[in-house]
């Protein structure tokens, strides 16, 4: 397991190194890739049944630098430069969030239940933003150049970091499958999605994790019409 977290670590930094380069699309297609690597890691450790202090330790130390460091970096290489002061402290703000949603979930994993997170998973808004900035740089789209462009990602960073220190609970997905038991239909939609990715791998990543981004917030806002707000 901890290969593929020090896999996911490499492709966070290969991302920043990519993003110092200019080649910002290389950069978002590494975070994609961290992302898959670091879905591997946990799974493969409750399969294995090799879970670990040391390993949760180095999974948060990868995280920090793939999906804040890098993702922040690259966002501020690519439009927050442009902005000055502002557009290091929004990137520095995305990555400080990052630092405090993984030493939050540290303290608290033991306390709620498996199957959710509580808060936004740090691997999500990277995972929107490297799909944003992939689909921008492939379309060849000139309208994040402008200065609205500039100041809308901004406020994208400033909603993930406060989404990524919220109460509200985000699906983790993490006993999906632990039964040994999948159904026929599971297999399926996973095979429909990935063949989805394949033709177009730009979009659906940026489509997967806004739509999951969105969803946790749509369904809290029910919770809370139904009187049953998070905390």
């Amino acid at each position: 397991p901890n290969l593929f977290t020090l896999s996911a670590l490499f492709f966070g930094f290969y991302a920043v190194v990519a993003g110092i380069q200019g080649r910002y699309q290389d950069a978002a297609i590494a975070i994609v890739l961290g992302l898959i690597m670091d879905s591997l890691d946990g799974r493969v450790a409750r399969l294995m049944h090799t879970q670990s202090d040391f390993g949760a330790d180095l999974d948060s130390l990868s995280d920090v630098i793939s999906f804040g460091l890098a993702p922040a970096l690259v966002m501020y290489l690519w439009q927050l430069q442009h902005f000055g002061q502002w557009g290091w402290a929004v990137a520095f703000t995305y990555v400080a969030s990052v630092a405090l949603r993984l030493a939050k979930f540290n303290n608290v994993s033991d306390k709620r239940p498996n199957n959710y997170f509580q808060g936004l998973p740090c691997p999500a808004p990277a995972g929107l933003l490297a799909g944003l900035l992939w689909t921008v740089e492939q379309s060849e789209s000139v309208w994040f150049d402008s200065h609205m462009g500039g100041i809308a990602l901004m406020i994208l960073m400033l909603s993930l970091s406060a989404l990524m220190l919220s109460s509200i609970p985000y699906y983790s997905g993490k006993k999906a499958g632990n039964s040994g038991k999948v159904s026929f239909y599971a297999v399926v939609f996973v095979v429909l999605l990935l063949v989805v990715f394949s033709i177009i791998p730009a979009i659906f990543t940026l489509a997967f994790f806004s739509g999951y981004v969105i969803y946790g917030v749509l369904a809290a806002g029910w919770s809370c019409l139904k009187g049953k707000c998070c905390g």
